[in-house]
């Protein structure tokens, strides 16, 4: 594998033509069962239950900054990845390997175990499992860290809940997450890009509904999956004097929230104010909202 600048040029071209052309197609042919229509189909059907089952009755059906974050969906998840995340991405890949070759190491041996030896069900829910606890620890980390906070603080501005406000973020947290999830995918292997979907899918179905106006009554179960009810919290304007740093970081599981003492439900939180301190300070538009992180002062 060449180690050189020009073979990471060509990678990082190859990959913007390559993402290009698979976005241009996955636009271009309309169905359910490619990713672009899918994440519509998805916003679509949760959207449908914020308006026919409204957990806060009096939000508006097009609430504060709806199209805003219908944006940063589309941008989150297609925009920003043509312009540059895939290509760095593969770029990125292309050097961790050619790091372990300096080492006569290869990705294979860092491998522990490899869940294709594993009934496939059984494969899919300890990826899942995985996956989940690892972008807890990173969620924990982007309220813990001050310099991470300041790009989280895009997605903690909403100050009303819809399914769409779950994709409200920056895009740098892409690579944050991305980075931490890459070292244990790279320890267990036998992933494929079907089980990479699959679960990706329902993690996709999970956060609208975490974020929706729309109370999927879960009882017993909310402890272990996590629902507007439980996320709520999470964007309370208000925190406990003990947990000033955040609660209830859960992605699509409240179950480590329970397991490392950050759950907190003390009551319906459905009319709580949502956001941070001094958020009416916070910049109301996408390219403000980008470059806060890089233009703060404080």
């Amino acid at each position: 594998m060449e180690f050189t600048l020009e073979s990471y040029i060509s990678i990082f071209k190859n990959s913007f033509g390559n993402y290009f052309n698979y976005l241009v197609h996955e636009i271009s042919s309309p169905s359910i069962q490619n990713y672009f229509y899918a994440l519509i189909g998805i916003s679509i059907a949760v959207w449908l239950l914020e308006i026919v089952f409204p957990w806060r009755k009096k939000q508006g059906i097009f609430r504060k900054d709806f199209w805003l974050d219908t944006f940063y969906m589309f941008f989150n998840f297609f925009i920003f990845n043509l312009i540059i995340f895939i290509a760095l991405s593969n770029t990125f890949e292309h050097f961790f390997k050619n790091i372990l070759d300096v080492f006569g190491l290869k990705v294979s041996s860092l491998q522990l175990f490899d869940v294709d030896n594993l009934p496939k069900t059984l494969g899919l829910f300890i990826f899942f499992i995985i996956t989940d606890f690892v972008q807890w620890c990173t969620h924990v980390l982007l309220h813990k860290v001050p310099f991470l906070w300041n790009f989280h603080k895009v997605h903690h501005s909403v100050k009303e809940m819809g399914f769409a406000a779950h994709l409200r973020y920056h895009w740098a947290e892409t690579f944050v997450y991305k980075s931490l999830l890459y070292i244990p995918l790279a320890i267990i292997g036998g992933f494929d890009a079907k089980d990479v979907i699959i679960v990706h899918f329902i993690t996709i179905i999970i956060g609208h509904l975490n974020h929706a106006n729309f109370r999927l009554p879960l009882g017993p179960l909310k402890y272990i999956f996590n629902s507007a009810e439980v996320h709520i919290w999470h964007h309370a304007k208000e925190l406990p004097k003990e947990k000033k740093d955040g609660i209830n970081f859960g992605i699509s599981l409240s179950i480590w929230d329970v397991i490392f003492k950050t759950f907190h439900l003390p009551h319906s939180g459905k009319d709580i104010e949502i956001g941070f301190e001094n958020d009416e300070k916070f910049p109301d538009n996408f390219i403000k909202q980008e470059l806060y992180p890089l233009t703060k002062k404080d």
